[in-house]
């Protein structure tokens, strides 16, 4: 059976740079980082991580009722209303679209972590008679699917992947194959985290995760260089609205870009470390560009998982040598956004996907910032500190979570 191609016809970011998608991208091209002093955790001086990359400034009524928005966890709130701009950017036409063959996979790595915490101390203190009837339908990580389809109407596929930082990389990929084999003309797909509160800033700082930058937030997140020493937990969403080549050719919708492979294997390896010999990450980038049709000499940019940790870090660098080759990889333009957006768990493959498609779109890879001493592990070029203007035909992106989740997107410029 021959696959229908796909297409990206929406983009909507939630994010501690912007929450409108020009200004995110504006951002993003000129180096803006998102990170400084966590303001939203008064005893955050408490925690040997202070810093974060938290949203600011979001309208959330001009998207959410109020009294809607009072009963959800941020992560729905951020994950949902970034649905919302992918969807008013498709600008369907929404009397001649068939919702039945509408669907959506919208994830989180962890979900309602908030409204968890907040009762759980509320049962400790008050009794277990005070916990809010939200819980249990509020904490859940599939909750944000529901929201969004009981938004539109949407009434195809509906459900979510948990993966944890591969978390809206896998959503998007599975949407990819839904309408691939024809299950669905349109589907929405990404992931929304928001884990800044005090089980998620001492848990990571427990795992020796978190950069302890305190002093210098801006500078903290610094993928690939020689003196990373962790990475700093972000929060937000980002969501893609993928569509049938042709079901978006019909009804004349803009296309950003096709969403053309996707590869994703497991490491079998370790719960939070990734394999130092990264056969399986390289795999799955390998799955993506085959699957994509391509060959690794077509690939242009890579938009790393980037974390900024030591592991990570060195890990990937060898997986795109061996996904590409030693000669081709050292060719090729790699950056982690993550620098700038810092790490935002289950929404960073949503976000680093709709950052392809505008970096395919308008030719330009973005930088990776505050890289000033280069690690010899780490020695690919990784775009430093300043974007790139370069043709983008294929782009790759990343994703590696907990438990040895490895996902990549192939991105391609539209035929």
């Amino acid at each position: 059976m021959s696959r229908r191609e796909v297409v990206v016809t929406g983009l909507g970011v939630v994010s501690p740079i912007a929450n409108e998608l020009n200004e995110f991208w504006e951002g993003i091209k000129t180096g803006k980082s998102g990170i400084g002093q966590v303001k939203s955790m008064a005893d955050i001086d408490q925690y040997p991580v202070t810093i974060g990359g938290e949203v600011r400034g979001l309208d959330v009524g001009k998207y959410i009722e109020p009294k809607d928005a009072r009963k959800m966890d941020p992560f729905s709130i951020y994950g949902l209303v970034a649905a919302i701009m992918a969807v008013e950017d498709a600008a369907f036409d929404f009397e001649k679209l068939d919702c039945q063959r509408a669907g959506v996979i919208a994830s989180s790595g962890i979900g309602g972590m908030q409204i968890m915490q907040n009762e759980c101390m509320k049962a400790y203190e008050k009794g277990p008679r005070r916990i809010s009837p939200q819980l249990i339908p509020q904490m859940i990580t599939n909750i944000l699917s529901g929201y969004v389809s009981i938004r539109y109407g949407f009434k195809g596929p509906n459900f979510c992947v948990t993966s944890a930082c591969a978390s809206g990389t896998h959503s998007i990929g599975e949407a990819m194959r839904i309408i691939q084999y024809g299950d669905a003309d349109v589907m929405v797909a990404g992931g929304a985290e928001a884990s800044i509160a005090m089980l998620g800033v001492a848990g990571f700082a427990a795992l020796r995760a978190t950069s302890r930058r305190n002093e210098d937030p801006s500078t903290a997140s610094r993928p690939f260089d020689l003196d990373r020493d962790g990475f700093v937990m972000s929060e937000g969403a980002g969501m893609l609205v993928l569509e049938g080549k042709q079901h978006a050719i019909a009804r004349g919708a803009k296309i950003y870009c096709d969403a053309s492979g996707y590869g994703r294997t497991g490491d079998a390896y370790h719960i939070t470390a990734p394999d130092a010999e990264a056969d399986e990450a390289a795999r799955g980038m390998k799955l993506a560009i085959a699957d994509a049709g391509l060959s690794p000499e077509d690939i242009d940019y890579i938009n790393a998982h980037g974390t900024s940790t030591p592991l990570n870090d060195k890990g990937e660098t060898l997986a795109i040598k061996k996904a590409l080759g030693n000669d081709l990889a050292y060719k090729v333009a790699v950056s982690s956004t993550k620098s700038m957006t810092g790490h935002m768990l289950g929404a960073a493959g949503g976000v680093e996907a709709a950052i392809i498609a505008l970096a395919i779109r308008d030719g330009i890879a973005p930088p990776t910032i505050n890289y000033t001493t280069p690690d010899p592990d780490c020695d690919l070029d990784y775009v430093p500190n300043i974007f790139r203007t370069m043709d983008i035909n294929a782009a790759l992106s990343n994703s590696l979570g907990f438990g040895g989740h490895n996902a990549t997107l192939c991105f391609t410029k539209c035929k």
